[in-house]
């Protein structure tokens, strides 16, 4: 059988990719494919000089020209000699200025992996490890979605990272804790009312409460606590005038007044636990109103930060820790970057509206490399400010823009680097960037399927896109943990098709020591990464990602065959002793005729076909709303046309992908009309039916076939008499986090 998958789904993308790397993606800000309109004659243009229609699509595209995107920022002419030079924070010494920061994937339910998981971040190279806070610490005030502290382990975790020559800290945080007064659930979200609600009483009691944690820390060997007074926090709402409404010696008053809960904290942490026991303060550096745009009279500004940085520093405090401070989206505190989510919509704020970056957030931020070290010109206030070390997170990523980053290191913008997602998507960063195989670091996508993300099911899930191993190790898919498992018998390892699935297969077989042979039918491997990379932009680093895989293959010595079609013959002609079947999935076709004025393109091919302004995607999907944004970005109407219904839209997408496009589409005027189908074409039109119970005739100059990709499982059917596994799209198609996942563990049980 020939490998149907290749050339059903990646029909016509050698061309189309060609195409649109020749005519680039970015130039100057603006977006490639949209070709300037021909000039209307001088009689038919208005006042301005601007024809109805070049006024149209002016306005259709604006979002993509709000904050225009440069894509020379990733320069890598540097040794890192700054950041590979030590740092003092406190009584510890780091020897370079990358820090793990307090964040975790959902380990806390198993004893080996919690401790594996922090163990490995030390053995990659990371002298400071932080531990996200996860235990029910005070005494007077208990959270009921935290386990006590004697279920944590601890000593085991303090003893991993030691063994491994780095410090350990624990991050102190209120988020989930019910004050009087306040009496919310676990959900975190109290903090705008409990610096009035808490009596002196209770306030003695949350710094008492807060120096015993830090204190049975230590006990237990940690060396360090960051006291998180950022986001939703109790020490948030005491350094803000919005949240802050006392009139004692706690109010908003003064910044004395404001700072000291958190300076009552640091100070008696310091005298229960000696000097030498390092105290960083978590706060929000900046902060903006992202849900009422604008309306940020009462959010703190970085000059009164700066303010509370300095009592910060008088009480004690050792380091500093500053992020982002928006009022609604708390995940954009720590990943920020999701501002630039999605084709053309840079600047989105979940709320279906959009930041000018030039005048927002006090035009301070650096917003003109889609996140990446957002923070560092503000950093270099608070380092002005202060003289204890500050350190700032969102997508600090030395790896992804080196020069970015050692330059930021070298002129004192930043003492170090608080780094979370690369660091989980590959545990070895630092020691890889530090002996310069910079192209082997596995590249972080910042899809966010790894915080709070959602399956097929709706079930709570955290996996990342790239480490398989992130909420499988030490489960039930690999119980051996992060390790892989050592071969018994050697194997002929024959795997038929080069796309992510394929590719992650190849390179674990190979590194467990099996002989493998990748075949791939086109030219090279990759599959659709390249074309889901030219419709989605350069943000989730897809580029970067084939790079990173196809080296993988060559460091791990797969055999790796180009522009050969195998059918089950030719599987029976090398007679291997396993296959793994990764020929991708294929996509139905509505089996529509085309007219003279509305054409019918299948996904793959739309990339070079020539489509007029009015287009009609079928499919929700997350290839479908993909392609939505990236035709919106063009000036072009696009209506989306599902049989799936609304709390469908976008799947395999992570959650919070989602929540930051679907209302920039809506906003912008995408119609999605769900449980629906087109039931004719015409010149010009389309004609639909579905839970309206009327036929609706729209506007259509295009219609892209963007249904769910159905699986292709025929070529592993028809082999016979070794040991097959069929993955990825061919067995069940959704997104690449699952096929990288099913390619990995198929080659770990080989």
């Amino acid at each position: 059988m020939a490998h149907v998958g290749s050339s059903l789904t990646r029909r016509g993308f050698l061309t189309g990719a060609a195409a649109t790397a020749a005519g680039g993606l970015l130039a100057g800000g603006m977006l490639a494919g949209c070709a300037p309109q021909e000039k209307a004659p001088a009689d038919q243009k208005g006042a301005a000089g601007a024809s109805e229609a070049d006024l149209s699509a002016e306005v259709r595209q604006a979002p993509s020209k709000l904050n225009p995107q440069s894509d020379d920022y990733r320069g890598n002419t540097t040794d890192l000699a700054t950041l590979f030079s030590g740092v003092r924070i406190g009584s510890l010494e780091l020897s370079n200025r990358m820090v793990k920061s307090a964040a975790g994937s959902d380990t806390q339910g198993n004893e080996d992996e919690i401790v594996a998981y922090y163990r490995s971040f030390a053995q990659g190279g990371i002298d400071l490890v932080w531990m996200e806070d996860c235990a029910d610490k005070y005494e007077h005030f208990p959270n009921a979605r935290a386990q006590s502290m004697d279920k944590v382990p601890f000593e085991r975790i303090a003893d991993a990272i030691h063994e491994e020559g780095a410090y350990v800290g624990y991050q102190i945080s209120c988020m989930g804790i019910a004050f009087s007064g306040t009496q919310k659930d676990s959900s975190g979200q109290f903090a705008s009312a409990v610096a009035g609600d808490l009596t002196r009483e209770e306030i003695g009691l949350v710094v008492a409460d807060t120096v015993s944690a830090a204190k049975t820390l230590k006990d237990k060997g940690f060396d360090a606590v960051e006291i998180n007074a950022a986001g939703n926090n109790l020490g948030q709402s005491f350094f803000s005038r919005m949240r802050n409404h006392r009139d004692d010696e706690y109010g908003p008053q003064s910044f004395e007044n404001r700072a000291r809960l958190v300076c009552e904290m640091i100070q008696g942490i310091k005298e229960a636990c000696g000097s030498d026991f390092a105290v960083q303060v978590l706060i929000n550096g900046i902060e903006e109103n992202d849900q009422a745009l604008g309306d940020s009279s009462l959010m703190t500004t970085v000059e009164e930060n700066l303010e509370i940085a300095k009592m910060l520093e008088a009480a004690g405090a050792d380091s500093l820790h500053v992020r982002l401070g928006p009022l609604g989206m708390h995940v954009c505190q720590f990943a920020s970057d999701l501002y630039f989510t999605g084709y053309g919509i840079d600047g989105t704020t979940a709320y279906g509206t959009q930041f000018d970056f030039s005048r927002h957030w006090q035009g301070k931020l650096i917003s003109e490399y889609s996140g990446c070290g957002m923070m560092l010109d503000v950093a270099r206030e608070f380092k002005d400010a202060v003289s204890i070390p500050v350190g700032t997170v969102t997508y600090m990523d030395p790896a992804h823009a080196p020069d970015l980053f050692e330059a930021a290191l070298a002129e004192g913008k930043v003492d170090f680097l608080l780094m979370n997602r690369p660091l989980t998507v590959d545990p070895q960063y630092a020691n890889k960037l530090k002996e310069g195989r910079i192209d082997e670091i596995a590249p972080c996508t910042r899809c966010l399927h790894c915080h709070f993300d959602y399956d097929e099911e709706g079930n709570t899930y955290e996996h990342c896109r790239v480490n398989a191993c992130t909420q499988r190790a030490f489960r039930d898919d690999m119980p051996e943990g992060f390790d892989l498992p050592p071969v018994g018998t050697v194997k002929n390892v024959m795997v038929v098709g080069g796309g992510p699935a394929g590719m992650e297969a190849a390179r674990i077989a190979a590194l467990r020591g099996h002989n493998v042979t990748l075949y791939e039918k086109n030219g090279a491997v990759g599959g659709l990464l390249d074309f889901a990379s030219t419709v989605k932009g350069p943000h989730e680093n897809l580029s970067d990602l084939r790079s990173y895989l196809a080296r993988q293959l060559e460091v791990a010595g797969v055999d790796v065959v180009t522009g050969t079609e195998v059918d089950a013959s030719f599987i029976a002609d090398q007679k291997p002793d396993a296959a793994i079947i990764a020929v991708g999935g294929v996509r139905d076709t509505l089996e529509l005729s085309e007219t003279t004025g509305t054409k019918v393109i299948p996904l793959p091919d739309f990339l070079t076909a020539e489509i007029g302004s009015e287009v009609t995607i079928v499919g929700s999907n997350a290839q479908a709303v993909d392609a939505a944004l990236y035709l919106m970005a063009q000036g072009k109407h696009v209506t989306m046309v599902t049989p799936d219904s609304m709390d469908q839209f976008d799947k395999g997408q992570s959650n919070w992908v989602k929540t930051f496009v679907k209302p920039m589409l809506l906003a912008r005027g995408m119609r999605i009309w769900p449980h629906a189908e087109i039931v004719s074409v015409g010149d010009g039109e389309v004609t639909i039916a579905g839970e309206t119970g009327a036929e609706i005739t729209l506007s259509c100059d295009a219609v892209i076939e963007a249904m769910d990709m159905l699986p292709n499982p025929s070529l592993g059917e028809e082999t016979y008499g070794i040991e097959v596994h069929v993955v990825g799209d061919a067995a069940k198609p959704w997104n690449i986090a699952e096929a990288i996942a099913a390619g990995n563990l198929a080659a770990r049980a080989l």
